[in-house]
């Protein structure tokens, strides 16, 4: 018998990796004979770059580059010399997790710091990256990053523009003589989840930019700004912003891939899953048993478990789901297409011993169900 462990972590209880090794204790206490496969995943979110080093086994770099506001700070990311690939989590340059909350304000922050991890990455001889653009203080349609690759904005006197979001619309042209000739070498995956077009009352700045400080009058800066940058882009890329699925991503990050980086935008369990080679480690698998801290009907549209219920689907596969809590609202974890389900929450005495225990009952949850389904 195959059983496949595919989790996402149970946010400030356990890793997805401590979740394999709880349900692999659980199980061999009843089945010792059975052949476990961990294959943690992640959505791009928190906890994404542990489970990407589990399958790049790479070395974390740690390079001083600027923060949103231009300040240097020590950020870092991972590089796997065997395979030439780096994994960079915007976020760690250019994330709202670096200020405190009276410091946000997008209107005035920029992407450079991401820009120079990935010139960093590019200069030790990465020819695949992989950007998570999640997290983000910004929105200055990625000039920043463009503008420690090479890229020039440039204003109506021919000077170079401040690559912040409140100066988007003081651009009126873009030099490409001197970009870093390297990016010509590199594939860029981009991990994006959301699909907000790049302005308007869907785009970056109505959606986001208020989570990130702005003011009302600062999002119509911001706006007008995105607007005014996709008239740049098209003409010098020939690329319609606005219609590119994901161009509002990370206050116009998700376009700035696309258009600076020739990056791809996949959904980011589909990245990892990718990276794991997931779709042919699981084959012949008899289940696959998947969890996150909450199973609910959100669940379904678009994170970890969705994307490993896609892909037991295809191959015909049941999923067992071992989650913190399980909230369906009068529906049953079959109506999802799950065969089996369990909670933490129906052990634990309350809240706080789930989050701190969380591993030992994922165990017994596993020994359970070992003991109910996987019989001699």
């Amino acid at each position: 018998m195959k059983i496949v462990l595919a989790p996402d972590k149970f946010k400030n209880s356990i890793t997805g990796l401590e979740f394999c090794i709880a349900v692999e204790a659980g199980i061999n206490q009843i089945r010792p004979d059975v052949n476990i496969v961990k294959l943690p995943l992640a959505d791009g979110g928190d906890g994404t770059i542990e489970v990407v080093n589990y399958y790049l086994k790479g070395e974390v770099i740690n390079v001083v580059v600027s923060n949103p506001f231009f300040e240097p700070i020590q950020a870092s990311y991972l590089y796997s010399e065997d395979t030439k690939t780096a994994f960079i989590e915007m976020a760690e340059a250019s994330g709202v997790k670096l200020l405190d909350p009276h410091e946000f304000d997008c209107k005035n922050a920029t992407t450079l710091g991401t820009g120079e991890m990935i010139v960093d990455a590019i200069t030790k001889g990465a020819s695949k990256i992989i950007l998570g653009i999640g997290g983000s203080a910004t929105n200055d349609c990625g000039i920043g990053m463009a503008t420690a690759l090479g890229y020039r904005f440039l204003d109506k006197d021919n000077l170079d523009v401040k690559p912040i979001g409140a100066n988007l619309s003081e651009v009126r042209s873009l030099d490409v003589t001197n970009v870093n000739p390297m990016l010509n070498d590199v594939e860029f995956k981009i991990a994006c989840d959301v699909i907000n077009p790049l302005y308007g009352k869907n785009g970056a700045a109505y959606v986001y930019a208020e989570q990130k400080g702005a003011s009302k009058k600062d999002i119509e800066i911001l706006d007008k700004g995105l607007e005014s940058m996709s008239k740049i882009i098209c003409g010098v890329f020939n690329v319609d912003a606005q219609s590119v699925k994901g161009a509002g991503a990370a206050g116009g990050m998700g376009i700035a891939s696309k258009v600076f980086l020739k990056g791809n935008l996949e959904p980011g369990i589909q990245l990892i899953k990718n990276l794991a080679d997931f779709d042919n480690l699981i084959k012949g698998a008899d289940w696959i048993i998947t969890g996150e801290g909450k199973l609910d009907t959100q669940t379904m549209s678009g994170k970890t478990i969705k994307g490993v219920m896609s892909s037991a689907k295809a191959n015909k596969i049941k999923v067992a789901a071992f989650c913190g809590a399980i909230d369906l609202e009068g529906f049953n974890p079959k109506d999802f297409d799950i065969s089996y389900g369990d909670a933490v929450m129906h052990y634990a005495k309350n809240l706080e011993d789930a989050m701190v225990h969380g591993g030992s009952y994922v165990e017994q949850i596993a020994k359970k169900f070992a003991s109910e389904v996987l019989k001699q």
